[in-house]
């Protein structure tokens, strides 16, 4: 890993935390995002972990839809963002600065649903991750994310290929694409389609459903119909019950929230 990589996600995206926010706003209308919700389910009442939230835009309509939302980042420029918009719309999210790989994250914590938007390829030890999501998901949870498709091979320089220009699917490692877009100015991490589903697999998390949406608007305009391939890739799994384990307890909210705060 270079030195540049090994600095972590928090100061990447720190640095260009107001380019992001610019950029992304507080819209969710993509094909990614739509086919995320598809795989969500009821979310009234459901206590909810947004991974590597970001400015919470996905915090803050899963809270609009009846969810009791965490957020949880690494980043405190994006989370000052973040929590300077649940200051003016009050929807009872709490935000926690954390690294999502760190041993113990919100230790005690337990939820129902776990979401994370274009947030594992940032991450750069997917395998604590998923330990983490499992230790805080109740048994029979979904886990439901999106991401860049691995085997996506680029459309020039405003949608560059998962992997590095010059090496090959077969490469993974960190890096920072040479745009002016998100890749270009803070990286990620290519990873192959199996190490994402082993890594799932691995940890306990059984894959329920995938989608692929089509791209469209821009994208779509500028590829001809046939050179067509995913785009992006959406996942449910669910983490697998303990034999004998309880599931679908809903649990103490009120008393959930007074262990976030200590977070805080």
């Amino acid at each position: 890993m270079s030195d540049e990589a090994s600095r972590g996600a928090a100061p990447r995206y720190d640095e260009v935390a107001d380019f992001y926010d610019g950029v992304v706003g507080d819209e969710l209308d993509d094909p990614a995002a739509v086919a995320l919700f598809d795989l969500l389910p009821d979310l009234a009442g459901l206590r909810v972990l947004d991974l590597a939230c970001g400015q919470g835009r996905l915090s803050r309509a899963l809270a609009r839809r009846g969810a009791s939302v965490v957020g949880l980042d690494i980043s405190s420029a994006l989370l000052a963002r973040a929590r300077t918009a649940e200051a003016g719309k009050p929807l009872g999210i709490g935000y926690v600065e954390a690294d999502a790989t760190s041993p113990g994250v919100l230790d005690g914590e337990s939820f129902q649903l776990v979401t994370c938007h274009f947030g594992l390829s940032d991450i750069d030890d997917l395998r604590a991750a998923a330990a983490n999501v499992v230790q805080l998901l109740e048994p029979g949870g979904p886990f439901v994310f999106s991401i860049l498709h691995p085997c996506f091979p680029g459309w020039g320089d405003d949608a560059p290929s998962s992997w590095p220009p010059g090496e090959s699917y077969f490469t993974e490692r960190w890096w920072r694409a040479e745009s002016s877009g998100f890749r270009g100015k803070v990286g990620a991490n290519h990873r192959m389609l199996s190490t994402y589903f082993n890594v799932l697999v691995e940890h306990g998390l059984a894959i329920e459903s995938i989608a692929e949406p089509r791209p469209v608007g821009d994208w779509l305009r500028a590829n001809p119909s046939e050179d067509l391939v995913p785009v992006f890739l959406v996942v449910r799994c669910r983490r697998i019950p303990e034999q004998g384990s309880p599931q679908g307890a809903l649990p103490n909210t009120g008393a959930a929230q007074r262990r976030v705060a200590r977070h805080r």
